[in-house]
């Protein structure tokens, strides 16, 4: 957000004692003061709600994931010819290299 220094809040109070006057400044300080911590507890709790959320949302995630991983082995357990097999391979002959000998 914005950081408002010691110099500024000297200046928006001598405003402020001028605008509203001495019987009204208290009241008025109050009233501030309850805005300012009813939006600093709304902020407070909806970024506390996005946080859950997004938690919620990567353990669904994680879930799935898992629920993937646990059919598959299932899968191969159930069914193990229908398992990847290794490619079968060619023999190599490295003593023929081509050329005529």
């Amino acid at each position: 957000m914005f950081e408002v220094g010691f110099g500024e809040m000297v200046l928006i109070g001598i405003v402020a004692l001028i605008v509203l006057g001495p019987e009204r400044l208290p009241k008025t300080a109050r009233l501030v003061g309850l805005w300012v911590r009813r939006v600093r507890a709304y902020w407070f709790n909806m970024r506390a709600e996005l946080e859950r959320e997004l938690a919620a949302e990567d353990m669904r995630k994680q879930l799935e994931d898992a629920k993937g991983a646990v059919h598959e082995t299932d899968a191969e357990v159930r069914h193990p010819d229908d398992a990847a097999k290794p490619e079968e391979t060619k023999p190599t002959d490295d003593s023929h290299d081509g050329r005529a000998q």
